[in-house]
């Protein structure tokens, strides 16, 4: 697929917004759904975010300039404190710093379309507004780039900028370096794709803006995002599907948008047609899903309409973080990234290690698969057990979050040992103690006082095999559980027999079986909604009486899914694609 193919996919995502600017045209207002920072500011998230794809294509080539007059009166409303539109003045953490960073953008992109038309007096409150977050302080975290490319543009086009600041955050990122290629989201135990659409991806952008000004730092970000790729690239599956795992994943296809970066930085992390199979993969993946509303926007989800997985800062605006995935539209059309044929993945190991993210990576056919341990943020967001702490994440199966822990259909226990003690269902959170290797994954942990795991997870051949290690002081009921399976209805098969259970149709199945301790084998019919990817689902599981003292048990978790390609989402069930 060729430049004109993503210019137009981005120009049928950008029409349907276009009736929902403000008279102002400084807010893009898409939704009566909130976020923690408020209505106004999440206004101006949203006409922020658009300007990752909208930049990008203007400095392509795009000829649609039909938002242009929108963009230079949002801008010189927005920044103008006598306007009743004006975003404001900041404070300390403050989400307009994330929003600033697609304005710098626009104005280090296309400085002819987006600074030189402005007036002196516009330009001066927009540099003003700008220079404000040299003032405050941002989160310890991916944030400190909105500094630096929020200074980065200043300096282009000759504003008062801070270079103080700048060093402090380049300085703040070098901390954050754990090696092979990995950062962690600030000093925290994180490792989600905040490392590639966030720290790379904002890496990738000062190699991109600063490559003569500073090539020493811009060739260290180059060659570990190159080295990063290596095993990111495993996150990926040969469907272009990407590892549903951590925080903010209803940005969606930003999932790809590290490649887009590396395009853009001119890194040649893998070779050009794969970088370009990965991207035409996922976004004809994703594009295959009901994400889109029935006027054409974005909404919050993955891979249908699904406010119970977000999180508190997801306003109806933020999905359009996904457009950062476009700036590879920036490329000239003669650029190897769009001369190249796609190819696919290249061959890949069936099981890697990753020690940076805590993961072992599985890859067969159609599906990742990563067992984890270890990874829990240290500020909890909305369910980051469900999130992080599952023992193993699909490409294929989802997850589930919880509406409840009182009750199993409920608890979203899938891919987790839940005990229910106290008249609640616990689960792993924090790991006390965690180990990866070529081998497996061990966690010791706790779900509640008086209860003491050892786990091991084993990869093999179809799944994976569980060994616990339980210590208690009480007598209670465990369930381990595995995958999601789509739950057709009267097209699903059940069966639940004595340590065993299964969840099946005429398109694969999902199957937990105890291969040590007694146990019964249940279905647990999950309640609507609660799995990212299906919206009804149905999870195997097999239920242990657990009595005070130790006991030790073991299962194995298989799946099994058609060979034809999946397009998942929507529905009860999902659809079969060529």
């Amino acid at each position: 697929m060729e430049k004109l193919y993503y210019q137009d996919m981005f120009l049928n995502m950008v029409e349907p917004l276009k009736p929902h600017y403000s008279k102002d045209c400084a807010h893009l207002k898409l939704g009566a759904a909130a976020a923690g920072y408020g209505s106004q500011i999440a206004g101006m998230e949203g006409f922020s975010r658009v300007l990752w794809g909208l930049a990008s294509y203007w400095a392509g080539g795009g000829t649609d300039e039909s938002l242009l007059p929108v963009y230079r009166k949002g801008l010189s409303a927005g920044t103008d404190p006598e306007s009743e539109a004006y975003w404001g003045d900041l404070h300390d953490k403050d989400q307009r710093m994330v929003e600033m960073a697609a304005i710098s953008y626009g104005i280090l992109m296309v400085p002819e379309k987006l600074w030189d038309p402005l007036e002196e007096k516009e330009k001066n409150r927009l540099a003003d507004w700008l220079y404000q977050i040299n003032r405050y302080s941002q989160a310890d975290n991916n944030w400190q780039y909105f500094k630096v490319i929020t200074n980065l543009a200043l300096r282009s086009v000759g504003r008062k900028w801070n270079e103080e600041q700048v060093k402090d955050a380049m300085d703040r990122y070098e901390s954050f370096y754990i090696g092979n290629g990995w950062y962690s989201d600030g000093k925290r135990p994180q490792k989600d794709y905040y490392t590639s659409f966030g720290i790379h991806f904002y890496c990738l952008l000062y190699a991109a803006f600063m490559g003569q000004d500073d090539p020493e730092t811009a060739e260290r970000f180059k060659c570990r995002a190159a080295k990063f790729a290596e095993t990111f690239l495993y996150w990926f599956d040969d469907e272009g599907k990407a590892l549903p795992f951590g925080r903010s994943l209803t940005y969606r296809f930003a999932q790809a948008a590290f490649f887009s970066a590396c395009a853009l930085a001119g890194v040649e992390c893998i070779s050009w047609g794969v970088m370009k199979g990965i991207l035409e993969r996922h976004m004809e993946y994703w594009m295959a899903q009901p994400i889109f509303d029935n006027g054409g926007v974005l909404t919050i989800g993955y891979t249908y309409p699904n406010l119970l997985m977000s999180e508190s800062y997801n306003a109806p605006g933020s999905p359009y973080w996904s457009f950062k995935t476009f700036v590879c539209l920036a490329l000239p059309d003669s650029h190897p990234f769009w001369t190249a044929e796609s190819q696919p993945l290249p061959k890949l190991s069936e099981v890697l290690a990753v020690k940076e993210c805590d993961m072992v990576l599985c890859h067969r056919k159609h599906e990742v698969v990563a067992l984890t341990a270890g990874q829990y943020p240290v500020m909890e967001h909305p369910f980051a057990a469900e999130k992080y702490a599952k023992f193993a994440y699909s490409s294929v199966f989802g997850f589930c979050v919880s509406r409840s822990f009182h009750q199993l259909e409920q608890a979203g226990t899938d891919s987790m040992l839940a005990f229910y003690a106290h008249g609640m269902y616990y689960v792993r959170r924090a790991c006390l103690e965690h180990r990866v290797s070529e081998n497996g994954v061990y966690s010791r942990w706790s779900p509640v006082e008086g209860i003491e795991v050892e786990t091991w997870l084993l990869p093999v051949k179809g799944g994976h095999k569980r060994r616990h290690k339980i210590t208690s002081t009480i007598s209670c009921v465990a369930y381990d559980c595995g995958f999601s399976y789509p739950n057709c209805m009267e097209e699903t098969k059940k069966t639940e027999a004595r340590g065993a259970a299964e969840v099946s149709d005429d398109h694969g199945k999902s199957r937990i079986e105890a291969e040590h301790g007694d146990g019964d084998g249940i279905v647990i019919t999950a309640l609507p909604n609660m799995n990212l990817i299906f919206p009804n689902v149905c999870i195997p599981a097999v239920r242990f009486a657990v009595p005070a003292g130790k006991m030790e048990i073991g299962t194995l978790v298989e799946t099994e899914f058609t060979d034809q390609k999946i397009v998942i989402g929507g529905g009860n069930c999902y659809a079969l694609g060529d």
